[in-house]
């Protein structure tokens, strides 16, 4: 099993990289030129597999290299990789089938007849590297390769800029640790692809687009600090697939599945809040990021659909052209602080150190965890799933009891209740019959989605005030808005009551 933190440089990381105290009173580094040559089959059946295979130069000799596994949480790769020379430059099969020791891969990816004579080549990397080996404290023993070359793809190249920490021996708690130590002073970004990922990017170029979350499946007998660190990982990966896209373009949807992430996070992290609690550091940085995105999707919403909306109703849209020009001005400045702090050093720190809390199982040795949590954190998921999905169903049906006549803020504590009820019912539908979970989970969401544009009005009023209030000249334009918005309500209303009407009569799934 391969374990090994990937992380991405630019040149003047690299060059600080280079002159870290980290890196010098030890042994000399060892430099090597690498040709690897990635091999699949016309219809990328490797690929579909999870699987990714190389033959790598070495001087005047080649070594095969298979590794199994998608995807990494917080820069962690962990992967199944087996590895032996071949004496030519192309895979040896028979070879691979007598080392993999996990019968599902050997038969899925490595049992098709003629296997052999279909792959071919389909990208290559060169690459110079330079490796440091450091010996820690605990005994741990850490590969550093620093990467520097080309991905390369018929006339397709892309950059390679990286730093790998691959864990030889010792916790992989102390690979976050190591990299904490690092980000001091080298600014660096994580990297959730792998060179692999990046090459077969290059066969079929396709534009930036937003990830919504993977499927989460869960056992019914898994204790439950496994499913919790399951469903967290599952969160940082909605979020963590969307930070790039974030950073580097203005990307609305992305943004708004950043968001989503956040807030599937924040709401599993209060779902174990009675048995387990997030460090303080790590929330208050959480709740910082949580303000960013927040800022720039209520600045979205307004300026690419409510405001929209509205224009196309009116007869002469140009009476509400200033506060659409100013709405689109502030969403675009609230974009480049949320880019600002997706692309951050501080962002960094927040993926490795929650990542790291996490893979450690680090509320294992908060104070709080007392005998009587840590029985809990070991009971199976499901009771436990159970307690928090009748917990949730409760709390929502006492604030819905009145919603016909709630008041704004009422509605929206109903709001909170049905998205964290509908998270808890998403996290935990693998341990429950899917005829059961899928008409609850539908209903929620579409309860939530009418709370949920009640909710936009009252963001969009707010909105409507600050421009108010920043550009004078606007404010008859903004009375117009907020007259037509007001105008609305009563029959969003009417809709939420339906909503509701019609979850209330569909049974839990647990």
């Amino acid at each position: 099993m391969e374990i090994e933190l990937k992380l991405q440089l630019d040149a003047k990381a690299r060059e600080k990289l280079l002159h870290h105290h980290l890196f010098h009173g030890g042994a000399k580094p060892r430099e090597e030129t690498l040709a690897d040559t990635y091999f699949d089959t016309p219809r990328l059946r490797l690929r579909r597999h999870d699987v990714g295979l190389r033959v790598r130069e070495v001087g005047k000799r080649w070594i095969q290299t298979m590794k199994n596994g998608a995807g990494a949480n917080g820069g962690l790769h962990q992967r199944g990789e087996w590895e032996s020379p071949v004496d030519r430059p192309t895979p040896d099969l028979a070879r691979l089938r007598e080392l993999v020791d996990e019968k599902q891969i050997r038969r899925d990816a490595l049992g098709a007849d003629s296997l052999e004579q279909r792959l071919a080549p389909v990208f290559s990397t060169h690459i110079k590297r330079t490796v440091w080996d450091l010996h820690l404290k605990k005994g741990v023993h850490v590969e550093c390769a620093l990467d520097v070359g080309t991905l390369e793809h018929g006339t397709e190249k892309a950059p390679i800029s990286e730093l790998e920490l691959e864990l030889k021996a010792g916790d992989p708690a102390q690979l976050f640790d190591l990299a904490l130590d690092l980000l001091k002073d080298v600014p660096f970004r994580i990297a959730n692809l792998s060179k692999a990922d990046r090459g077969y990017a290059l066969l079929a170029p396709q534009p930036r687009v937003a990830v919504k979350a993977k499927p989460l499946t869960l056992e019914r007998a898994m204790p439950l600090d496994q499913a919790f660190q399951q469903i967290v990982s599952n969160c940082l990966a909605h979020i963590q697939d969307n930070a790039d896209n974030v950073a580097k373009v203005r990307d609305v949807e992305s943004l708004h599945q950043m968001r989503v992430g956040m807030r599937r996070l924040r709401s599993a992290l209060g779902m174990f809040k009675d048995v387990l609690r997030l460090p303080e550091a790590l929330q208050l940085e959480l709740d910082w990021l949580a303000d960013e995105l927040g800022s720039a999707r209520d600045w979205d919403v307004l300026a690419e659909t409510t405001l929209p909306s509205m224009a196309r109703v009116l007869p002469e849209p140009a009476r509400i052209a200033g506060v659409a020009r100013a709405a689109a001005d502030k969403a675009k400045q609230h974009h480049a602080s949320a880019a600002a702090a997706a692309g951050s050093v501080r962002y960094t720190r927040l993926m490795l150190g929650i990542t790291r809390w996490l893979e450690a199982k680090g509320w294992r040795d908060d104070a709080r965890a007392t005998q009587a949590a840590a029985g809990v954190l070991d009971q199976p998921v499901r009771k436990f799933a159970r307690q928090i999905l009748k917990r949730d169903e409760r709390r929502l049906r006492r604030r819905a009891r009145a919603l016909s006549t709630a008041t704004p803020e009422q509605r929206h504590r109903v709001r909170i209740a049905a998205k964290k009820t509908r998270y808890a019912a998403e996290f935990f539908s693998s341990l429950f019959p899917q005829r059961r979970v899928r008409p609850y989970v539908k209903a929620l969401t579409g309860l939530q989605d009418e709370l949920g544009l009640l909710n936009d009005i009252t963001v969009a009023t707010r909105l409507l005030t600050e421009i108010s209030e920043s550009e004078p000249a606007l404010a008859l334009e903004v009375g117009f808005a907020e007259g037509m918005l007001a105008a609305r309500i009563p029959d969003e209303g009417k809709l939420a009551t339906k909503r509701w009407k019609k979850l209330a009569k569909v049974p839990l799934p647990c």
